[in-house]
């Protein structure tokens, strides 16, 4: 019976560190139901949502057990996706009992983040490399880059979560334009909105928006409206953080 348990544990957990690192509803599902398998419980029943896993198994002289496990939205983390499809391959192949998969899954969940230091240097590189693609001078791209570097230090070392996602996002796009002003009436960079495009596109939720078109093509409407939902509403408020520093900006000079 202990067994038992721990297998249900081990998929339960599983299943929420998928969910919570991005992954569709598909993947969540489809993980969940191999290592339950791979443990001798294909009888195990999953129910996905885009912000909650509920499963539930027995019968055939096993106890019945149910649990729900709330999963808020939230980033894409594709390492912890990806070491999560390596270990549902591993134990498909026998190479871990339950308790051995459960501990490596709680690493997985604990896993740092990368360094700030990369990810600063990553929204600096990504904001430069899409000013430049969108039809941008390098001198455009270079502002890009600076502006990609300063909006991951206010994010990360200002903001560190005090703030919701919508004012988050609102003061991210407000801030990235402000500096693309500032850095075009500096002369690095002549296309404001090449800069400003392509600063902000670190903050874009390009993740969230594929899968949430995923989960629809794959019959989970709610989940995947749900993942659109917020899509939407984060480019909304960018969208808002940027207008209204440009309009600003509009009637300033205009006076």
């Amino acid at each position: 019976m202990a067994e038992q348990e721990q297998v249900f544990e081990t998929v339960a957990l599983a299943g929420e560190v998928l969910l919570a690192s991005g992954a569709e509803i598909s993947r969540v599902t489809d993980t969940m139901e191999r290592i339950a398998r791979a443990y001798g419980c294909p009888e195990l029943d999953t129910f996905i949502v885009s912000n909650g896993v509920l499963l539930s198994s027995g019968g055939n002289g096993r106890r019945y057990q149910a649990k729900v496990r709330h999963v808020p939205l939230g980033g894409g983390r594709l390492d912890r996706i990806d070491a999560v499809n390596q270990l549902s391959r591993e134990i498909g192949l026998g190479l871990h009992t339950p308790a051995e998969a459960y501990a490596r899954l709680k690493e997985i969940q604990t896993a740092p983040p990368r360094p700030r230091w990369q990810q600063i240097l990553a929204s600096g590189v990504g904001s430069a490399a899409f000013c430049y693609l969108f039809g941008g001078t390098l001198w455009d791209a270079a502002a890009a880059f600076l502006c990609g570097l300063a909006l991951y230090v206010y994010f990360l070392l200002l903001v560190r979560g005090r703030l919701s996602k919508i004012a988050m996002n609102i003061s991210g796009g407000a801030v990235v334009t402000v500096l693309s002003l500032f850095l075009v009436h500096l002369g690095i960079g002549a296309n404001l909105e090449m800069v400003t495009a392509g600063a902000v596109v670190p903050l874009l939720p390009g993740v969230a928006f594929t899968n949430g078109i995923r989960d629809i093509a794959d019959g989970d409407y709610i989940s995947g409206s749900v993942r659109l939902l917020d899509a939407i509403l984060v480019v909304a408020c960018l969208a808002l953080g940027v207008g209204a520093v440009m309009a600003a900006y509009s009637r300033w000079i205009g006076g």
